[in-house]
């Protein structure tokens, strides 16, 4: 199986596509686009695609370019392509281009139900669960 990873800087169909399926068909989430998805450079999206197909998405803004503190977020993998190390691939991907650009702080708005997947990324978790939508998060961070 052949995956390609591709960078945009603005989500297009295909993120959006996964992004659609997996949190609002799949976990029910409303409130899944914002303004960071149609500001042009407002945020790396980066999509791998398996076979020619959008498989996985995930996105990376800079919060603090002073302080180096870059956030990924709204990670997505399909589910017939899940247990594939997709989910590991965005991350290391996004986290090359976070310190290509100067990042020393990586930070995650990690769903409790995927907290463990964070950690076996290096991620380690701050503070309190908070709501968002009816789904338990925690703040996690990863100096690089």
């Amino acid at each position: 199986m052949e995956i390609v990873s591709r960078v945009y800087d603005i989500l297009g169909d295909d993120g959006r596509f996964i992004r659609n399926k997996v949190f609002c068909e799949e976990q029910g989430f409303v409130n899944e686009f914002d303004e960071t998805d149609t500001l042009v450079k407002a945020a790396w999206h980066l999509v791998l695609y398996c076979n020619n197909s959008p498989a996985a998405t995930a996105r990376l803004i800079c919060m603090n370019r002073k302080e180096g503190r870059y956030r990924i977020g709204r990670v997505a993998v399909l589910m017939e392509y899940r247990k594939m190390h997709l989910g590991s691939r965005l991350m290391q991907e996004l986290e090359d281009i976070a310190k290509a650009n100067g990042a020393r702080i990586m930070e995650v708005s990690a769903q409790c139900r995927a907290q463990k997947f964070y950690e076996s990324c290096g991620y380690n978790a701050h503070g309190q669960t908070y709501d968002d939508e009816g789904c338990p998060h925690i703040r996690m961070e990863k100096n690089v």
